[in-house]
């Protein structure tokens, strides 16, 4: 037995390193040049994501055990199909933002090009709490999992947990960073490592741990039989929830898209890690939920504790070793990605004091305020991995709800007419957002910690936000750009035609058939996604702020009506193309439109579509 166990170790390892040393003679595998600066493969930013997933394996499945048992092993697969999906929504947020200009910023970026800048804040809440817990969390289990071997007092694992943050703090100020190729060198021995844990695993189960494996599916199953669809739906979000920290930093990909060339390396890169950390969690989650272990002794280093079982005491110091190389990873990430946040939203709103570089070209001010909230934070919480994780798990929820119902909103009012390349179920959104808002009221309700945190931090940024906008929101430059009602009026006033057309643009729209005055063009536009061009100089651009469209067009007509008494006035509306079930706000607009005729019975009202001329084809 023990040379067949060997036999197919070596067969997995030979196979393993062939696999990387093929990877290693391919060209441009990590980065390439093109268009004049560097760019990252789908393969980096991949990795760089995995490995933030990765961390969540030393500390999720006894989290999930903690609240649930043995029904963690079916709901950590089912959360990882669910994650599966919820990437593909995100892989459309990626090319809607590549097709409004924006690259990177993950929820913050669509939240803000969605809802504007003021509930924007309340996802650069969300965020700010997701980084704070990363780090927070992998610091604790870095030092549970690297020094399980080692009895150490509970201030000797603070002094420890302390020194963690402000050395990756320090390696941050000093401009050390982690790069692909590094990444990629540590993702190649991890890989190494944990597939020989998984494979070792396998190698191990005996019938009492397929016969776990199989009572806890039944368990899941009974428990569905005996109530109703709504006590069903519960349950499913009880699991849910308990699971979705296994999956922490999905969201690193359209985060980091800014790094990338398209959006379809962001959709390539989501593939990879549904193959990888998508099959490899579920499943080695499930073989050491499966053994015989104590948990309630191993609930901060059950990974590590498992690997000495099943391949010796060195194996699990490797094993140990790696966990707090993953961990100090993942929160050096943490430092990267809050400053990268804290940089955009300062650029954004101008205050370049707070993102001020030294001679490193650090952002050594908001490295330094990110190691003291990462400090505070474990020392409230006593370095507590099962308070920490009650509050990550929320943080998280409320990223994933902001950014689904972001979405649903976005196609709402735009449809999918603008974005044809990459599109999903908008039934299927709906679904994932109720799910994940369930989810969020669950936890909101049955941990108090997470909620006073996030419930602290978005009150106050959203405090913020409000000030801040009214006085430093890019909008207002754009705002200012925008033409003045009077001059439209005056123009037409001035017109001896009688006649007067008014046809109402898309502000993607970028023809002008007609320059005469008696034809006006308007474009209402969304202040957040700037200006259009004027094509004309009958073409008019009203920025339509903080109120909805139809409103916009209701007061310009009203202006019309009142200030050109002695005028005939036709407005044109373009034929709605998009259909409703996709577009359910086109029913609505149209909806609205038959109104108007009644509110001003002077006006003529088109709805019109031309159609395009066909050239025949030469013979």
């Amino acid at each position: 037995m023990f040379t067949e166990r060997f036999l197919i170790l070596a067969v997995i390892n030979v196979s393993l390193a062939a696999g990387f040393a093929y990877l290693l003679t391919r060209k441009n595998l990590l980065a390439y040049f093109s268009n004049g600066r560097w760019w990252l493969t789908w393969l980096s930013i991949a990795i760089i994501t995995l490995m933030d997933e990765l961390t969540s394996i030393f500390y999720a499945p006894s989290e999930a055990f903690r609240f649930i048992g043995l029904h963690a092993i079916v709901y950590i697969a089912a959360t990882s199909i669910l994650m599966r999906i919820l990437s593909t929504r995100m892989v459309e947020i990626a090319e809607i933002l590549e097709s409004h200009g924006v690259r990177g910023g993950g929820v913050y970026s669509f939240s803000y090009l969605v809802l504007g800048p003021t509930i924007s804040f309340i996802a650069v809440a969300s965020i700010i709490v997701d980084y704070v817990l990363t780090a927070s969390i992998s610091t604790v289990s870095a030092v549970e999992n690297g020094m399980s071997f080692i009895r150490l007092t509970t201030f000797d694992k603070l002094a420890l947990q302390m020194g963690i943050v402000w050395l990756v703090a320090g390696l941050n100020i000093l401009g050390i960073k982690e790069n692909a190729k590094f990444t990629f060198g540590i993702f190649v021995i991890a890989a190494i490592i944990l597939i020989n844990l998984l494979s070792t695993g396998i190698l191990h189960l005996d019938s009492q741990a397929w016969g776990t494996l199989g009572s806890s599916f039944t368990s899941v199953a009974r428990s569905y039989d005996e109530g109703n669809w709504f006590n069903m739906y519960f349950l499913i979000i009880v699991g849910i929830s308990s699971c979705i920290l296994a999956y922490s930093g999905i969201e690193s990909v359209v985060q980091t898209a800014s790094l990338v060339k398209s959006w379809k390396d962001v959709g390539r890169a989501y593939i990879f890690l549904a193959v990888t950390t998508g099959l490899f969690t579920p499943i080695l989650a499930a073989i050491v939920l499966s053994s015989n272990i104590n948990f309630s002794a191993h609930e901060t280093d059950l990974i590590t504790y498992f690997a000495q079982i099943v391949g010796g005491i060195q194996f699990g110091y490797v094993v140990g070793i790696l966990a707090s190389v993953l961990l100090m990873m993942a929160v050096n990430t943490a430092f990267v990605a809050s400053s990268e946040l804290v940089e955009r939203v300062a650029h954004r709103y101008g205050f370049g004091w707070i993102v001020k570089p030294n001679k490193r070209q650090s952002l050594y001010r908001v490295h330094i305020g990110s190691a003291l909230f990462y400090s505070f934070i474990i020392i409230i919480t006593g370095g507590s991995q099962k308070i920490l994780a009650e509050m990550y798990a929320l943080g998280l929820l409320a990223s994933f709800t902001i950014n689904m119902g972001c979405l649903l909103i976005y196609r709402y009012f735009q449809g999918t007419k603008d974005v044809r390349a990459y599109s999903t179920s908008r039934s299927g959104t709906l679904l994932l957002f109720t799910v994940f808002l369930s989810c969020f009221l669950y936890l909101a309700y049955h941990k108090p910690y997470g909620t006073v945190m996030w419930g602290t931090v978005t009150v106050a940024f959203l405090a913020i936000g409000l000030k801040v906008a009214k006085k430093r929101a890019p909008e207002i430059k754009q705002i200012k750009q925008t033409d003045v009602p009077l001059n439209m009026i005056f123009s037409i006033a001035e017109s001896d035609m009688e006649n007067v057309h008014i046809y109402f643009r898309r502000p993607q729209e970028t023809s002008v058939e007609d320059k005469s005055m008696t034809t006006v063009f308007i474009s209402l536009y969304s202040p957040r996604q700037g200006i259009p061009e004027k094509l004309a100089p009958n073409h008019y651009r009203f920025a339509n702020h903080g109120q909805t469209l139809y409103d916009g067009m209701v007061e310009i007509l009203y202006a019309l009506d009142y200030e050109l008494p002695d005028k005939k006035i036709t407005i044109h509306f373009g034929w709605p193309l998009s259909s409703w079930i996709d577009r359910l706000s086109i029913g609505v607009m149209v909806f609205s439109i038959m109104r108007l005729p009644k509110v001003f019975p002077r006006f003529n009202f088109v709805i019109e579509y031309f159609g395009k001329s066909i050239i025949p084809a030469q013979k």
